[in-house]
């Protein structure tokens, strides 16, 4: 067994302990193994291993190793979790699953025509800036609510869940409880939290879904 998978067992054993001690269901919350940056071949074993879900920053980076192995294993849900520019909305619809990074009308207005060319209907999460950080894509957490509700109302589009980054010289606690508080506030259900650093402390706050890379893949 690679150094690879191995250390894919042991955040999945950590994300099942994280859940029993926050008093969590069972299997309530999804792995997001974040694999940019890393090739195919480093990607595979871990899918043999039964993992499904992945995450990628960027759209063109995607394009060059996810179509082949989303059509050696069609069951793949792949999410987009950086930042998404409007020209490559086209292409971004056509190839995830899940875009967790809606947070301007542009990009809403752009994937409502987009999904509506293409006849696919993706998963769509709303990024809020907790931190309010001015190099940080992502709402800000006052406009949040209004903003999941005009994607609805105005772009009729169906918002899943918020997304955030803390910021990374802070305590994610906080920043993890207001995206909780919004999500309840903006009536939506998932809340994508917590990475390599901070997923366990992430799953005691709510998140439904944790996006690791590095303690899975290694440091880049």
């Amino acid at each position: 067994m690679s150094d690879t998978v191995q250390q894919f067992f042991a955040v999945r054993a950590k994300i099942a302990a994280a859940g029993r001690e926050a008093g969590r269901e069972a299997g309530v919350v999804t792995l997001v193994a974040v694999s940019k940056t890393f090739e195919a071949a480093d990607i595979q074993p871990v899918i043999e291993a039964g993992q499904r879900v992945f995450g990628e920053n960027r759209v063109q980076e995607a394009q060059g190793k996810w179509p082949a192995l989303k059509q050696a294993f069609p069951d793949i849900e792949l999410h987009l979790i950086g930042p998404l520019q409007s020209n490559k909305a086209k292409e971004a619809v056509a190839l995830f699953d899940v875009i967790e990074t809606v947070d301007r009308e542009k990009i809403a207005a752009e994937l409502a025509r987009e999904m509506a060319r293409q006849g696919r209907t993706l998963k769509l999460y709303v990024q809020v800036n907790t931190g309010s950080e001015p190099q940080k894509a992502g709402i800000e957490p006052r406009e949040a609510v209004a903003f999941v509700g005009r994607c609805r109302d105005v772009h009729g589009l169906a918002i899943e869940g918020l997304m955030c980054i803390p910021p990374a010289d802070e305590n994610p606690g906080p920043h993890f409880a207001l995206l909780e508080k919004l999500a309840r506030e903006a009536g939506v259900e998932k809340l994508s939290m917590g990475m390599s650093g901070d997923y366990e402390t992430a799953i005691a706050f709510g998140a439904t879904s944790v996006r690791v890379g590095s303690a899975i893949f290694g440091s880049r």
